[in-house]
């Protein structure tokens, strides 16, 4: 083999090695999948959102039906209210519930969104009105140890 062939050998190698490579960092990143561009949008309001990011995946049934598009802090309320954007091809009822959930004990963090049975669906800007926030690791850590430390010494007889 001469040296020509072994060079373009080793060219498209790399090339195929850099491709490979932006397409894993593409998943992990959630970048690929659904398009953000459509379907419509719901807003949901949660009292602590804990590590939820932009682009997590909302899902139904363990189903990804759309992604988080936003995530804010109404100045009033003082709630984060979450944008969500779900395809087009789901509905949703009016009593959805929307819940923040986590993929395993430490992974990422996703909403969940639990059909009801009204026959009226949300459409366009409605908001999800049933919400329940994450639960955050930290806190029933922190609770379970000051409960704890309250107690008093137990009496060994």
């Amino acid at each position: 083999m001469n040296r020509s062939k072994f060079d373009l050998a080793v060219g498209a190698f790399v090339a195929l090695g850099i491709i490979a490579l932006i397409f894993l960092a593409l998943k992990v990143g959630n970048l690929t999948g659904f398009d953000s561009g459509t379907g419509y949008v719901l807003e949901a309001r949660f009292d602590n959102i804990g590590g939820l990011k932009v682009r997590a995946p909302v899902k139904s049934a363990g189903v990804v039906v759309g992604r988080v598009e936003s995530i804010g802090l109404d100045g009033e309320t003082y709630e984060a209210v979450a944008r969500l954007r779900i395809s087009s091809s789901f509905r949703f009822s009016k009593d959805t519930i929307a819940v923040i959930l986590t993929s395993g004990l430490l992974g990422e963090q996703y909403i969940g969104l639990e059909v009801g049975g009204v026959p009226d669906y949300l459409s366009n800007g409605e908001r999800i009105t049933k919400t329940q926030s994450a639960m955050v690791l930290e806190k029933l850590i922190s609770q379970f140890l000051f409960n704890k430390a309250a107690e008093p010494p137990s009496q060994v007889k």
